[in-house]
Order: structure tokens, then sequence, then C-alpha cells
């Protein structure tokens, strides 16, 4: 299969955000009474787009205390993690290289609020990369696992998706990818990556998996089967 474009997932792949949002997540959560272990927490929560988190996390907390999640955890959580993000979050190593090294059409395609993604690429420096092409789970009606947002990003560089190859850190994400008939690198090089990421994002359908970007342009430049 010829890959004409990439479209990268943001969080996780790009940026190593997701490590510090998910320990600022559970570590709220916990005090308001829900915990989880690793590997379900990365499974059921990771990749999904605000609204559909929140709607998981409220019929969990509706469960487990016959009451809505309060009102203000949203306001709360966002207030604890965006100093975070704004002061720590870092580009994931060799991502700008492969960036730089990959002269074909790219986007940016996130479950994010597309104004958070925005910083985040401009704090890390990647913005120049994707110009216009950065795409956020706002703009369509179902966000991940649905394959909407992929195939919007595909829609806006004029590129089958057939021939459009995703970088993904979640099984929601590989899953929309798959659903929209394009190739899928499993990336299990953030900081929130547990052991198990591997084989989990491999049964959602990842085509192969790399835990770096430079595994990533060494398969890009042995022209790999992604088929």
């Amino acid at each position: 299969m010829s890959i004409e474009g990439i479209i990268f997932d943001n969080d996780g792949v790009l940026v190593d955000s997701e490590v510090i949002h998910v320990a600022v997540e559970r570590e709220l959560l916990a005090e308001h009474g829900l915990e989880y272990s690793d590997e379900a927490y990365m499974s059921r929560f990771v990749g999904l787009s605000m609204p559909d988190y929140f709607a998981a996390l409220d019929a969990d907390f509706r469960a487990a205390h016959e009451r809505p999640l309060p009102a203000n955890f949203a306001d709360e959580l966002r207030a604890r993690a965006w100093p975070r993000i704004q002061s720590e979050l870092q580009p994931m190593p060799g991502a700008a290289d492969f960036l730089t090294a990959f002269d074909g059409p790219r986007a940016v395609a996130s479950s994010a609020p597309l104004v958070r993604v925005k910083i985040k690429l401009s704090v890390t420096n990647l913005s120049q990369f994707f110009g216009a092409h950065v795409y956020s789970s706002e703009q369509v009606a179902n966000g991940k696992p649905a394959p909407d947002l992929f195939l919007l990003a595909a829609r806006e560089l004029a590129i089958d998706p057939r021939f459009c190859l995703v970088i993904e850190d979640s099984v929601h994400g590989v899953v929309a990818a798959r659903a929209a008939g394009m190739a899928v690198i499993g990336f299990t090089g953030g900081g929130h990556a547990d052991a198990a990421l591997a084989d989990r994002l491999r049964a959602a359908g990842a085509t192969t998996v790399a835990d770096s970007h430079d595994e990533i342009a060494r398969l890009w430049q042995s022209g790999f089967d992604l088929t």
C-alpha cells in the first residue's frame, strides 16, 4: 500500500501530555471515590472526546455513589491540569526530526478541544509542521472510536482514506482509524504507556507498533508493508 499522508494524534503521540493528564485525572478521581487499575483506565478513557469522557465518568460515579458527578469536576480538573501542561509539557522525542524528514501531507486529529490542541503544538514548537491541518473532535458529530475525525482530516488533506497512515496511542484511536479504512501504527513511546499497551493496540487493529518516532522513521524509510 502506498501511503500518501500521515495523520497524527496529538496527546501522547506528538506531545508527551497524556502522562500529565492521566496523573491529574486519576488523583482527582480518587479524591471523589473513583479508582481504576492502570489497564482499565487507559483502555476505557484515553482517546475519548471530553464529552464522552465525562459521560463515562458520570455513569461510573452514579453507579458508585447514586448521584451525578459533581458539577464542578471538569473545572477542577482543568484548574489542576492546565498549569502543569503549560510548565511541564515537552514534545515527544524525535517528533520534530521525523516531521522535518517527512515531506508529505500531514495533519493532527485530536479528541481534545481545538484551542488546547493548538496551544500544545505551539508550546512545543510543532505548529509549524501542520499549518491549518489541525482538527478536533469538536468539529465532527462523533468522536473516536467513530471514524469521523480521521475522515475529516483525510478529506481536508484531499487524500483517499486508504492511502492515509495514522499514528495513535489509544485503543479508541486505533479503532477509529481502522473504521476509517486507514493503516495504523500504534505508538507506545509516551510517558503514560504501560507494559501492556502494545498488546492492546495490536488487539484493537494496529498494523504495527512503534515505541519512538525514530522507529517510525525507520519503518517509513524501509517502505514497510501497511496492508
